[in-house]
Protein backbone atom coordinates (compact mmCIF):
# COMPACT_ATOMS: atom_id res chain seq x y z
CA UNK A 1 0.00 0.00 0.00
CA UNK A 2 1.48 3.60 -0.57
CA UNK A 3 1.57 6.25 1.06
CA UNK A 4 -1.52 8.37 -0.15
CA UNK A 5 -3.37 4.78 0.02
CA UNK A 6 -2.37 4.44 3.40
CA UNK A 7 -3.23 8.14 4.07
CA UNK A 8 -6.93 7.99 2.29
CA UNK A 9 -8.04 4.73 4.10
CA UNK A 10 -6.66 6.44 7.05
CA UNK A 11 -8.98 9.31 6.38
CA UNK A 12 -11.76 6.85 5.94
CA UNK A 13 -11.60 5.38 8.83
CA UNK A 14 -11.56 8.70 11.18
CA UNK A 15 -14.47 9.40 9.62
CA UNK A 16 -17.06 6.43 10.17
CA UNK A 17 -19.64 6.98 12.34
CA UNK A 18 -19.15 4.60 14.74
CA UNK A 19 -15.69 6.42 15.40
CA UNK A 20 -17.08 9.56 16.81
CA UNK A 21 -17.42 10.08 20.39
CA UNK A 22 -20.17 12.23 19.55
CA UNK A 23 -22.30 9.71 18.31
CA UNK A 24 -21.50 7.25 20.89
CA UNK A 25 -22.85 9.93 23.51
CA UNK A 26 -25.62 11.05 21.04
CA UNK A 27 -26.77 6.64 21.06
CA UNK A 28 -26.35 6.90 24.57
CA UNK A 29 -28.46 9.84 25.44
CA UNK A 30 -31.16 8.58 23.11
CA UNK A 31 -30.84 4.98 25.02
CA UNK A 32 -31.09 6.71 28.42
CA UNK A 33 -34.38 9.00 27.58
CA UNK A 34 -36.12 5.62 26.71
CA UNK A 35 -35.21 4.23 30.12
CA UNK A 36 -36.01 7.30 32.12
CA UNK A 37 -38.90 7.10 29.94
CA UNK A 38 -40.48 4.35 30.97
CA UNK A 39 -39.38 4.69 34.75
CA UNK A 40 -40.41 8.14 35.06
CA UNK A 41 -44.24 7.35 33.87
CA UNK A 42 -45.08 6.52 37.41
CA UNK A 43 -44.23 9.62 38.70
CA UNK A 44 -45.62 11.69 35.42
CA UNK A 45 -42.85 13.02 34.39
CA UNK A 46 -40.32 13.73 31.79
CA UNK A 47 -36.51 13.47 31.69
CA UNK A 48 -36.07 17.23 31.36
CA UNK A 49 -38.58 17.68 34.02
CA UNK A 50 -37.17 15.61 36.44
CA UNK A 51 -34.16 16.98 36.02
CA UNK A 52 -35.41 20.37 37.45
CA UNK A 53 -37.62 18.27 40.11
CA UNK A 54 -34.09 17.08 41.30
CA UNK A 55 -32.35 20.65 41.40
CA UNK A 56 -35.50 22.00 43.33
CA UNK A 57 -35.54 19.00 46.01
CA UNK A 58 -31.88 19.49 45.99
CA UNK A 59 -31.41 23.15 46.65
CA UNK A 60 -34.96 24.22 47.07
CA UNK A 61 -36.50 27.38 46.01
CA UNK A 62 -34.46 29.27 43.11
CA UNK A 63 -34.21 32.20 40.84
CA UNK A 64 -34.81 30.61 37.28
CA UNK A 65 -31.73 32.10 36.04
CA UNK A 66 -30.04 29.81 38.57
CA UNK A 67 -32.19 26.95 37.79
CA UNK A 68 -30.87 27.30 34.72
CA UNK A 69 -27.30 27.51 35.31
CA UNK A 70 -27.36 23.99 36.89
CA UNK A 71 -29.36 22.26 34.40
CA UNK A 72 -27.22 24.32 31.35
CA UNK A 73 -30.64 25.54 30.35
CA UNK A 74 -31.91 28.62 29.09
CA UNK A 75 -34.86 30.08 29.83
CA UNK A 76 -36.79 29.69 26.80
CA UNK A 77 -35.84 25.91 27.26
CA UNK A 78 -36.97 26.25 30.84
CA UNK A 79 -39.96 28.50 30.73
CA UNK A 80 -42.07 26.00 29.10
CA UNK A 81 -40.94 23.16 31.63
CA UNK A 82 -41.79 25.00 34.45
CA UNK A 83 -45.27 25.97 32.76
CA UNK A 84 -46.19 22.53 32.58
CA UNK A 85 -44.71 21.61 36.30
CA UNK A 86 -47.24 24.59 37.74
CA UNK A 87 -49.76 23.52 35.45
CA UNK A 88 -49.41 19.59 36.90
CA UNK A 89 -49.61 20.89 40.82
CA UNK A 90 -45.53 20.17 41.75
CA UNK A 91 -43.85 23.88 41.74
CA UNK A 92 -44.71 27.74 42.17
CA UNK A 93 -43.38 30.50 39.79
CA UNK A 94 -43.47 33.92 41.73
CA UNK A 95 -42.15 37.17 40.34
CA UNK A 96 -39.39 38.16 43.39
CA UNK A 97 -40.03 40.81 45.90
CA UNK A 98 -36.89 42.79 45.52
CA UNK A 99 -36.60 42.27 42.17
CA UNK A 100 -39.54 42.04 39.91
CA UNK A 101 -37.21 41.08 36.47
CA UNK A 102 -36.44 37.69 38.60
CA UNK A 103 -39.04 34.74 38.64
CA UNK A 104 -38.61 32.05 41.70
CA UNK A 105 -39.42 28.66 41.24
CA UNK A 106 -40.16 26.60 43.93
CA UNK A 107 -41.85 23.22 45.16
CA UNK A 108 -45.55 22.97 45.92
CA UNK A 109 -46.12 20.07 48.81
CA UNK A 110 -47.49 17.91 45.86
CA UNK A 111 -43.93 18.35 44.35
CA UNK A 112 -42.13 17.99 47.19
CA UNK A 113 -44.03 14.46 48.28
CA UNK A 114 -43.16 13.44 45.13
CA UNK A 115 -39.74 13.24 46.20
CA UNK A 116 -40.57 10.19 48.02
CA UNK A 117 -41.74 8.14 45.27
CA UNK A 118 -38.77 9.42 42.86
CA UNK A 119 -35.88 7.91 45.52
CA UNK A 120 -36.90 4.15 43.42
CA UNK A 121 -35.69 6.20 39.68
CA UNK A 122 -31.94 6.05 40.62
CA UNK A 123 -31.88 2.61 41.45
CA UNK A 124 -34.00 1.18 38.40
CA UNK A 125 -31.81 3.25 36.30
CA UNK A 126 -28.51 2.03 37.82
CA UNK A 127 -29.86 -1.45 36.98
CA UNK A 128 -30.95 -0.69 33.73
CA UNK A 129 -26.96 0.63 33.04
CA UNK A 130 -25.87 -3.13 34.38
CA UNK A 131 -23.07 -1.18 35.92
CA UNK A 132 -21.94 -1.32 39.96
CA UNK A 133 -21.33 1.82 41.69
CA UNK A 134 -17.80 2.36 41.01
CA UNK A 135 -18.21 1.60 37.52
CA UNK A 136 -21.13 4.43 37.46
CA UNK A 137 -18.73 6.65 39.85
CA UNK A 138 -16.26 6.14 37.27
CA UNK A 139 -17.87 6.86 34.19
CA UNK A 140 -19.22 9.84 35.87
CA UNK A 141 -16.35 11.50 36.16
CA UNK A 142 -14.77 11.09 33.18
CA UNK A 143 -17.79 12.57 31.37
CA UNK A 144 -17.48 15.52 33.62
CA UNK A 145 -13.78 15.67 33.02
CA UNK A 146 -14.83 15.47 28.89
CA UNK A 147 -17.46 18.10 29.33
CA UNK A 148 -14.86 20.63 31.35
CA UNK A 149 -12.67 19.64 28.18
CA UNK A 150 -14.97 20.70 25.65
CA UNK A 151 -16.15 24.14 27.81
CA UNK A 152 -12.45 25.09 27.96
CA UNK A 153 -12.75 24.61 23.93
CA UNK A 154 -15.57 26.54 24.02
CA UNK A 155 -13.83 29.56 25.37
CA UNK A 156 -10.98 29.16 23.24
CA UNK A 157 -12.22 28.96 19.15
CA UNK A 158 -9.39 29.58 18.11
CA UNK A 159 -8.19 25.88 18.67
CA UNK A 160 -11.42 24.63 17.40
CA UNK A 161 -10.61 26.61 14.00
CA UNK A 162 -7.10 24.66 13.90
CA UNK A 163 -5.18 27.39 15.26
CA UNK A 164 -3.18 26.10 17.43
CA UNK A 165 -0.77 28.76 18.47
CA UNK A 166 -0.58 29.26 22.26
CA UNK A 167 -0.88 33.36 23.27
Amino acid sequence: MTRTQHSTTREAEILRLDRQICFSLHAATRAFNGVYRLVLQDLGLTYPQYLVMLVLWEHGELPVKRLGEHLRLDSGTLSPLLKRLETAGLVRRERSARDERSVQVGLTEQGTALRERALEVPRRIGAATGFDADEVRDLQERLDTLTAALDAAIARPDVLNGNTATP
